[in-house]
């Protein structure tokens, strides 16, 4: 077992594990901790806990120290010339003639390095542009290609739903959705209607995915024969979240509608099969 605290360095950034080399850490601290990019400030959102060593990849780099509000400051410092960064880069870009669109800029807290992030149909020769702006701003220049969804991230939104984007409220990581899921949960497949901010399939197509497999591997399909207490019928119609099954018996020139558990009690379906 290993001592760890998890860090968020963006709102809805995934989470990485520090070693708090024996300080006690509290979630909602912000600490200062050394990273692949540079020194970083982040958000502690685990505190202290113990894990396997199988779930961190190890060696952790440990904390520096818990955030002054001097360092503070220094944020909101780098957010203001961060600001001026990306305002020169845009006039930069257009003195090149390049095909990108600058999203966000962002100083690492020790300014050792400035990031600039864009969105470009193709591959861009920007290699003038990083001499261009690193004779401007004196420090290490990166410029780095990101794609729709994580524009639509970094710059937030209202959603089709109302609500603020998950992307940049909650989810740290994008999961893989397929337009697959949209037809198991009978949903329009106008790509309007499926389609977040971002261009791409909606990323809650995800959350209620699962559900909608075990509810598949347990409800017969439509157009299967089943035999009933009024004789054999066809499922016509699945209410796949409420395990609701529509059959129809022509004998009785009737439609039915059965729960999932009716029809296990009359023995219609074999609850080891479903399992």
């Amino acid at each position: 077992m290993v001592e760890v605290i998890g860090v968020r360095f963006k709102k809805a950034g995934k989470i990485y594990y520090f070693d708090p080399d024996e300080l006690k850490i509290s979630t909602d601290d912000y600490c200062i901790v050394e990273t692949v990019r540079g020194v970083e400030f982040g958000k502690v959102v685990v505190g202290n806990k113990h894990v396997d060593e199988e779930d961190v990849v190890l060696p952790l780099k440990k904390v520096i120290r818990i955030a002054t509000d001097k360092d503070k400051l220094i944020v909101v410092e780098n957010k203001e010339i961060a600001d001026d960064a990306y305002k020169t880069c845009v006039t930069k870009i257009k003195e090149h003639k390049l095909d990108m669109n600058l999203v966000d800029v962002e100083y690492t807290f020790d300014r050792n390095k400035v990031i600039f992030y864009f969105t470009a149909d193709g591959r861009v020769d920007f290699r003038n542009l990083v001499k261009d702006l690193a004779s401007v701003f004196k420090t290490r220049i990166e410029l780095r290609q990101i794609g729709v969804r994580d524009e639509a991230k970094l710059l937030g939104g209202i959603g089709p739903c109302g609500r603020m984007l998950c992307c940049s409220t909650f989810l740290g990581d994008f999961e893989p959705v397929s337009i697959k899921m949209a037809k198991d949960q009978n949903l329009s497949l106008n790509p309007t209607k499926i389609s977040g901010l971002c261009g791409r399939l909606m990323c809650c197509l995800k959350y209620e995915n699962d559900d909608y497999e075990t509810a598949k591997k347990e409800l017969p399909d439509i157009g299967e024969e089943i035999t009933t207490a009024y004789g054999r019928g066809k499922v016509v119609g699945l209410n796949i979240l409420e395990r609701l099954i529509q059959v129809e018996i022509p004998e009785k020139e009737r439609m039915i509608e059965y729960t999932l558990d009716e029809l296990i009690e009359e023995g219609v379906i074999n609850t080891q099969a479903t399992e």
